[in-house]
């Protein structure tokens, strides 16, 4: 029996395990990223561990999201992290280089190899053929040393494109178009594997669209052949000597075969709030918008924008609309500058910002009150912008365009004709904004520089045989961790100060939580299905830690999450019977008892004190896993390891 792409990668770099779907693989890891809201903390959990250098091929810090610099804080993790770059042989992309995702796919990324970053979008680096996951920042720390990162081996789906995309009709609407076929859950335990005739048409910044939005399906990542295509791009980049051909093997097994016929698709749009809240642009036209924002890691390469300005050329946006583009990097920026797409662009009206992530995470440019905001972006949750009562839907560029010029959600196919877009032969290369490490010889003598806002790691507790605690908060199904960690400006500044940040836990959903959790010094939180999906951030798991949160008890869990918890010595638990959430409620009192034997039977007794009733629990932790509860955490468990 053949292997899929994914398969032929993770047998590649399997430390231990077998390729059975559900069984535990440990990976070897190539490359890693970090970006400022996640990164603080990775560095300060790799040096905890008290180790001199990474063992990575290849390890990457980008400062990316924290760039709104309001008050010392930001400014401070920033030369914590470059200081930490420089010791530990780590490379150090500045503040205006780029976001992660674009940057290490066009300067890093490498087809066949492994790659975990501190962010759920990782998976972009799948558009080139790598095996690329968003992962917690303490697992991203423990890789950076050496050790193995830990995967329960997926399900293999594979999506066959067919035909040819009609003009106006977009990637990202091919994005959209999985999400309404699987949902924000369909894709949970598998990977998925992008073939067919179609994909031969589709560029690399295309398909890389494509994976970065596979995040929002819940999948373990997403991943296209290295082919034809991937070589011209890696050939632009000044890096043809890292291509290498990777496809499936003919006989290759899926456990699910999904087929999108390109010729019939047309403009998409999700609705407020969530990515898979699908619906045609143009059963929505007529909708007024108030604001359009066009970047983040989903749809800002040079394509994109080169789009963009083609259709923005002399003309005028709409009066009542504001409208923000944010070039996905540097080499982006400046190659539109060049060009003389960048003098287009300004000359719409259209406001020009930083190469960073910004908006997408409620960093600056948030919405008027009640306000519609079109955004090319991966993720519209609620309060997600910046403004809690906005209403955000997730479009193409060539979509945020039209709205942008009309004032109005309008199908982009009434602009005209697409005019013809022809990529460069080659990218302009200036890696200047990259700080490598220093030498391990020079690195013995420099300082670590930290400021007071960066606070030690909070310490974990181990697990208890018998616990009894309150259940301090229940939630409802597609809890994110945006809920549970909000970002913006107000909060992403305190990522590196869990005490102070640990007052904006859960905010989005019981303000008082933070307050009666610390309270109580012990407690356990219940939730509906698919809690935690989202972004990768451990902030989610690590301050509910913090406030004294032992156990999470849902109905299902999304896959970094759940690790995330694990590593944090939280018990991620499910129901037995989904029914049983019914029968609990906020203030009960709650015993699990024989825990550890049940840790190993996996199932786990609970019992509701308050109303005398017991329920089964269900549980699946690999023996590694259980090492890590009882001892407290990841960290506390790498250190006896030691």
């Amino acid at each position: 029996m053949g292997l899929t792409i994914a398969q032929k990668i993770i047998k590649a770099h399997m430390i231990s395990g077998e390729m059975t779907v559900g069984s535990e693989v440990a990976l070897k890891i190539d490359q890693t990223l970090t970006q400022d809201a996640t990164g603080t903390m990775a560095y300060l959990e790799f040096e905890t561990m008290g180790l001199d250098r990474v063992k990575t091929e290849r390890s990457v810090a980008y400062i990316d999201h924290n760039t709104l610099q309001s008050g010392f804080e930001n400014a401070d993790d920033h030369r914590y992290i470059q200081s930490v770059c420089k010791k530990h042989g780590i490379y150090f992309s500045r503040p205006g280089n780029g976001i992660c995702h674009q940057v290490h796919l066009e300067r890093f990324g490498k087809p066949g190899k492994t790659l975990i970053g501190s962010d759920s979008h990782t998976p972009t680096g799948g558009g080139i053929g790598m095996l690329a996951m968003g992962a917690g920042g303490l697992d991203v720390a423990v890789a950076m040393g050496g050790g193995a990162y830990y995967i329960t081996m997926p399900k293999m789906y594979k999506v066959n494109l067919i035909g040819k995309l009609n003009p106006f009709v977009t990637a990202k609407d091919i994005s959209l178009e999985i999400l309404r076929i699987l949902s924000v859950k369909g894709g949970v335990g598998a990977i998925i594997e992008w073939g067919g005739e179609g994909i031969k048409y589709l560029s690399v910044p295309e398909r890389a669209t494509i994976t970065n939005m596979g995040t929002e399906l819940g999948a373990t990542t997403s991943i296209f052949p290295s082919d034809e295509i991937t070589k011209a791009f890696l050939e632009a980049e000044g890096r043809g000597e890292d291509y290498i051909e990777l496809s499936s093997d003919p006989d290759a097994v899926y456990d699910k075969v999904i087929d999108i016929d390109l010729n019939e698709l047309k403009p998409l749009i999700a609705c407020p709030h969530s990515p898979d809240n699908i619906a045609t642009v143009e059963s929505l036209k007529g909708t007024k918008v108030d604001q359009v924002c066009i970047g983040s890691c989903t749809n800002s390469s040079l394509l994109d924008m080169l789009k963009v300005a083609a259709l923005l050329k002399g003309k005028t946006i709409d009066p009542s609309v504001s409208l923000s583009i944010s070039p996905g990097s540097k080499q982006v920026l400046t190659m539109l500058a060049d060009c003389g797409a960048l003098s287009d662009i300004l000359a719409s009206g259209a406001r020009v910002l930083e190469c960073a992530c910004g908006p997408c995470i409620g960093m600056g440019f948030s919405p008027n009150s009640a306000g519609v905001s079109l955004r090319t972006f991966n993720r519209n949750f609620i309060g997600r912008s910046g403004t809690a009562d906005a209403s955000v839907y997730l479009v193409s560029p060539e979509t945020a365009v039209a709205a942008a010029l009309t004032g109005y959600i309008t199908d982009p196919r009434l602009l005209g004709n697409m005019p013809e877009i022809k990529m460069p032969e080659s990218f302009k290369i200036d890696d200047s904004a990259v700080i490598a490490p220093a030498s391990e010889a020079e690195a013995a003598d420099l300082e670590v520089l930290r400021g007071p806002n960066i606070k030690p790691f909070p310490e974990a507790k181990p697990q208890e045989d018998t616990l009894s605690a309150e259940l301090v908060l229940k939630v409802g199904d597609n809890i994110t961790t945006d809920h549970i960690m909000p970002a913006g400006a107000k909060i992403l500044p305190y990522r590196s100060n869990i005490p102070h940040l640990s007052q904006f836990c859960f905010g989005v959903c019981d303000s008082t939580f933070p307050e009666r959790a610390k309270a109580l010094g012990k407690s356990i939180i219940v939730g509906g299905s698919n809690y935690g999906q989202g972004s990768s951030r451990e902030h989610a798991a690590l301050v509910p830690m913090y406030l004294g949160v032992r156990a999470v008890i849902t109905k299902s869990f999304a896959r970094i999450h759940i690790a995330n918890l694990i590593n944090s010595g939280i018990m991620p638990l499910t129901f037995k019977n989904a029914d049983d959430y019914d029968k609990l409620n906020q203030g009960d009192k709650l015993t699990l008892t024989n825990v550890f034997d049940g840790m190993d039977k996996g199932e786990i007794i609970l019992k509701n004190e308050t109303t005398g009733e017991e329920f089964t629990l269900c549980c699946s932790f690999t023996e590694r896993q259980k090492a890590i509860l009882k001892a407290g955490s990841l960290l506390a468990y790498t250190k006896v390891g030691e």
